[in-house]
């Protein structure tokens, strides 16, 4: 446990945090499945949609610095390659 006024500040401020990165990762993961389910309707307009509007959202993460720039470009690229390969 935090003994000096600066470390439990710290502690606090460590809790205010990670609730709040919580809530971005859950919004980055809501906007991956919603891709990804249009994905496997084999429905590329829809797909196509969800990605365009999933990819400010990647960025954004990436950039806060709750996922992984690299991560951030993978999931792109995969998903992107996934829609090119749907037939319509």
């Amino acid at each position: 446990m935090a003994n000096t006024p600066s470390a439990k500040k710290r502690a606090r401020q460590a809790v205010t945090r990670r609730e709040h990165n919580v809530g971005l990762r859950s919004k980055f993961r809501t906007y991956l499945k919603k891709v990804i389910a249009a994905i496997k309707d084999n429905d590329k307009t829809k797909a196509k949609e969800a990605f365009d509007a999933a990819i400010p959202v990647i960025d954004n993460m990436a950039g806060k610095g709750i996922i992984h720039k690299n991560k951030a470009a993978r999931h792109k690229n995969r998903l992107n390659a996934q829609i090119k390969a749907l037939k319509g």
